[in-house]
């Protein structure tokens, strides 16, 4: 608002947002303090020389304060966070929880447990359980301005003890004779039984202290629980000396429960949800000659929504406002054709690449209704086609290019668009996020010597947006996703049998690119390692 109205201030900083739109920035916030300590013990027990069970207990836990910084001062330059503010003669208002302080503590257990043979004969199998679970996962929010915030005061505590997500997994591999003539042929079955369980739990409750307070009335919960329970099996015949097929499927059973969400006064319980889905491949190799084999490939693929997706939202009264719980599998058809050279030393493959998608989860603005839903939502067909190009050579001792030389290296074209989206028009024809047109990548590593070797990265993208109608053009701003072009450099030097050291240099050009974030500029990076 124009006018003298409110504080004056100066710190602000004029920019353009990720549109390109003009924008103040005021400050900066979640200024991380963070603290961990990582246990992890592994254990594993040979019952025979081709029976093992192997045990592995991982336990992170994580202690955060969060911090907030303003770079607004009034005249006698002490720091402002809240208010009626005025800079450069127009009126603006701050929230208390504008710059927001918060604390986090968590605690996360892991643990995976496992049985297997590997008798290499013409069976083997596996059986593999894990467990995630959040122990402890409190994180603390001041609804007070600073620096009250700072002695206590009222705010918010999340809680989501409870979430977490387990999985069981059988498995079997089946060889038949390796001795088999090529009429016959050989075979290399797979298969196996899965099931996979997630829970979403989460509470956020009022309380008097912030800094110290009990959890107390409740503000919003949401909670849902998902499972996916899947048989596979897959089957690589070589009928032929030149040629090799695999054929192989997967079906799946996915079921969505016990879904609620509440606010301080209401809660709306979510019907329970269940769907199949069948998941067919084909491949075919064939070595056309001593250096050159083609191969082609097709496969569907399904991505149920997570329990996040559906339930982690909000209502108003009886009224669901920010998730859809009705929200469709992410069903993509995927193909390939590569021929790949063998160079003796190293490789060189082409691939064509195609990729259908029908229902994609993306977030987005539904613009179809009145007012405008932003949240997850089916986008109704994205398509993306393209070529890749791929270079290796990996043994040190070889002259292809020169000796002592290894390298790896891809060039990629990708052209992947919305073809139809009714829930948001502006996004039909309009590249798909994150995926730039083009993306490069060499590395090479130089082997002076038996002790001396020197590694030379260069990474490449091109523009790509973060929006699905790519109103997003600046990609050098918060929120926004550029272009770059970065280098990394490494010495490593082995000075005995135990003793190695390294030097290295990430971002040598100090190239200034963005991911939502900054990404890290020139960094130097030192190692010494000692082996016992």
């Amino acid at each position: 608002t124009a006018g003298s109205n409110g504080l004056a201030v100066s710190g602000a900083v004029a920019s353009l947002n990720q549109r390109n739109e003009p924008w103040l920035i005021l400050g900066d916030t979640n200024q991380n303090n963070t603290r961990q300590e990582n246990f992890k013990a592994k254990f594993a027990y040979d019952f025979s020389p081709t029976l093992r069970a192997g045990y592995i207990v991982g336990i992170w836990q994580n202690n955060d304060d969060r911090a907030s910084n303003s770079y607004l001062q009034d005249a006698t330059g002490n720091p402002v966070y809240s208010g009626n503010i005025n800079i450069n003669g127009r009126q603006y208002s701050l929230s208390p929880t504008d710059f927001n302080i918060s604390r986090a503590s968590l605690v996360h257990i892991i643990h995976g447990a496992s049985i297997k043979t590997n008798t290499r004969g013409n069976f083997d199998w596996e059986i593999a359980a894990s467990l995630y679970e959040y122990h402890k996962d409190l994180s603390r929010q001041a609804l007070l301005a600073i620096p009250a915030a700072n002695n206590g005061g009222i705010g918010r505590i999340t809680d989501q003890k409870g979430t977490g997500w387990n999985a069981l997994a059988l498995k079997g591999v089946w060889r038949s004779n390796e001795n088999a003539d090529s009429t016959g042929g050989t075979h290399l079955l797979d298969f196996g039984l899965q099931r996979d369980s997630f829970k979403l739990r989460t509470r956020v409750s009022n309380t008097s202290d912030w800094l110290n307070g009990a959890a107390e009335s409740r503000f919003s919960e949401f909670r849902g629980d998902a499972s996916l329970t899947s048989a596979y099996a897959q089957d690589t015949w070589r009928f032929a000396d030149a040629w090799r097929v695999t054929l192989g499927g997967r079906l799946e059973q996915w079921r969505a429960s016990n879904g609620a969400i509440s606010n301080a006064s209401s809660t709306v319980n979510l019907d329970s949800r269940r769907e199949f889905a069948f998941s067919p491949k084909a491949a075919i190799a064939f070595q056309a000659s001593r250096d050159w084999v083609v191969k082609a490939s097709l496969g569907r693929a399904v991505r149920f929504p997570t329990v996040s997706e559906l339930y982690q939202g909000s209502i108003s009264a009886t009224s669901i406002v920010n998730n859809d719980p009705n929200l469709r599998a992410e069903k993509s058809w995927t193909s390939e054709l590569s021929a790949e050279r063998d160079l003796g030393n190293g490789s060189l493959r082409s691939t064509l690449f195609f990729e259908d998608t029908r229902d994609a989860l993306f977030s987005q603005t539904n613009t179809s209704v009145t007012p405008n839903i932003t949240n997850i939502q089916n986008v109704d067909h994205v398509r993306t086609q393209g070529l890749e190009l791929a270079f290796q050579q990996n043994d040190v001792t070889s002259d292809v290019l020169m000796r002592g030389l290894e390298i790896i290296s891809s060039l990629t074209f990708a052209h992947s668009r919305t073809v139809q989206n009714d829930k948001f028009q502006a996004s039909v024809g309009k590249w798909q996020p994150r995926v730039p047109q083009w993306r490069a990548n060499v590395l090479m590593t130089y082997r002076v010597s038996e002790k001396l070797s020197t590694t030379f990265g260069v990474r490449y993208s091109g523009r790509q947006y973060g929006s699905l109608d790519n109103s997003d053009p600046n990609g050098a701003t918060y929120f926004g996703f550029s272009k770059f072009l970065v280098a990394d450099i490494r010495v490593r030097y082995k000075f005995d049998k135990q003793l190695s050291g390294s030097i290295g240099v990430d971002n040598l050009n100090n190239e200034k690119y963005w991911a939502f974030h900054p990404y890290t500029q020139r960094t130097v990076l030192a190692e010494a390692k000692f082996d016992f």
